[in-house]
């Protein structure tokens, strides 16, 4: 049983750094010194997707997973938990090409609107 929670700890880092790279700039507005490492995860984000690699929490997931007699799942933590909940099912494989650009607009507009307010300041 302690795999099973290991894994469910896993997912919940996977999900928390997602949330990081999509809306970290959020907390950058209020903790500058945290733009370094936002701006890394953003750029480990987008390339994760960009290239179609996989990330190595999936892989320590599906390992803990396993090691607790679970069948564990194949692809990308993206493909199984998030897909089907954000998109109907196949849309092919320019959807990490367009999970990439979302990220991007996403962070340029919050950066754009963290140095906008910095101005006015």
């Amino acid at each position: 049983m302690g795999y099973r929670y290991l894994s469910e700890a896993v997912l919940l880092l996977h999900l928390g750094f997602i949330l990081f790279v999509v809306f970290g700039a959020l907390l950058v507005a209020l903790r500058r010194s945290l733009m370094p490492v936002h701006l890394l995860a953003v750029t480990w984000g987008v390339a994760i997707e960009l290239t179609g690699a996989v990330c190595p929490l999936t892989y320590l997931e599906i390992h803990f997973r396993r090691l607790a007699g679970e069948s564990g799942y194949e692809g990308s933590f993206v493909e199984h938990y998030l897909l089907p909940v954000i998109y109907p099912a196949g849309l092919g494989a320019s959807t990490q090409y367009v999970l990439a650009a979302a990220v991007l607009i996403i962070n340029i507009g919050l950066y754009g609107w963290i140095l906008s307010r910095r101005q006015r300041h």
